[in-house]
């Protein structure tokens, strides 16, 4: 099913992400994960693509199993970054054989290294909006398509409201709904939705939540794409950032009182950045299903 009637149709949304694994080991411990979230019934989940298209076979095949394997409904992610505009409708091709029907289009990162030397292909997309757009010219109304939104500003616009400009044109292009990157403060998504409504822009954003389960990783995670640590949570991690278990019981009261303080605030639904566990995801679900 298309995410757009899903969120139409549903009360609340509730989604995973997963990224495509390196190892047919890794792919199989991927669907375990997969397999104990499935209970959750949730409205979709979604699979990643990396830096300049290097995972294109892993994510196509993983998002052609849980297509063909599963019971769930599955958003590929597709960038544009080093892709001609026929390898794109090419990928998106394979994906509408199979029925999938749902389409998150990023620009997508300049792979590690190569920050000062990449070169855009000449017959490319070079930002997302291009890319939503080729996708309804090539396609029509066949794929519903998501869209990336960053209450904090995406890290190389000048400022937020040059971004919220580009969110729009995103939109206006053939966007139908937008997933954040993660974001600890709530202020930031509040203000981005307030920022929204005053240019016009009413599609559904769902807030991404990444559960803070390795105090490193998320540190360096959030100064990738620009998210605050709040002071307090800083505070409370650093001292026991070598124990796991305290981390993740941290993580995971944190990531509980997030979640409900957005239930409760009339977000369309929650996506979980799940990093392809299920643990902590599903603790924080069992504290907070009675409000989704």
């Amino acid at each position: 099913m298309k995410i757009s009637q899903l969120l139409r149709d549903n009360k609340r949304s509730i989604s995973f992400e997963f990224f495509p694994p390196k190892t047919p080991e890794g792919e199989e411990a991927l669907f375990k994960t997969i397999k104990e979230l499935e209970f959750i019934n949730p409205t979709f989940v979604s699979v990643t693509y990396g830096a300049g298209g290097t995972t294109r076979e892993r994510t196509i095949r993983v998002v052609k199993r849980i297509h063909t394997e599963t019971s769930l409904t599955v958003m590929a992610h597709q960038t544009c970054i080093g892709h001609t505009r026929n390898e794109i409708k090419e990928i998106l091709q394979q994906y509408r054989n199979i029925g999938v029907q749902n389409i998150l289009a990023l620009r997508g990162d300049i792979p590690q290294g190569q920050e000062e030397s990449f070169v855009f292909p000449p017959d490319g997309c070079r930002y997302a909006s291009e890319l939503v757009e080729f996708i309804r010219n090539s396609f029509g109304d066949y794929f519903s398509i998501g869209v990336a939104a960053y209450p904090e500003g995406h890290p190389e616009s000048p400022d937020l409201e040059t971004d919220l400009k580009f969110f729009k044109k995103k939109v206006d292009a053939g966007a139908e709904f937008a997933i954040t990157q993660m974001f600890f403060d709530n202020r930031y998504f509040y203000n981005f939705m307030e920022e929204l409504q005053k240019i016009g822009v009413d599609v559904p954003v769902i807030p991404g939540i990444m559960p803070i389960t390795n105090f490193k990783q998320i540190r360096k995670f959030a100064d990738m794409c620009g998210a605050t640590i709040p002071r307090f949570l800083i505070e409370k991690l650093q001292p026991v950032a070598d124990k796991p278990e305290e981390v993740e019981k941290i993580g995971i009261e944190f990531a509980v009182r997030q979640c409900e303080d957005l239930l409760k605030n009339g977000v369309k639904g929650l996506h979980f950045y799940t990093l392809n566990k299920s643990k902590a995801t599903i603790k924080i679900y069992q504290q907070i299903k009675d409000l989704i």
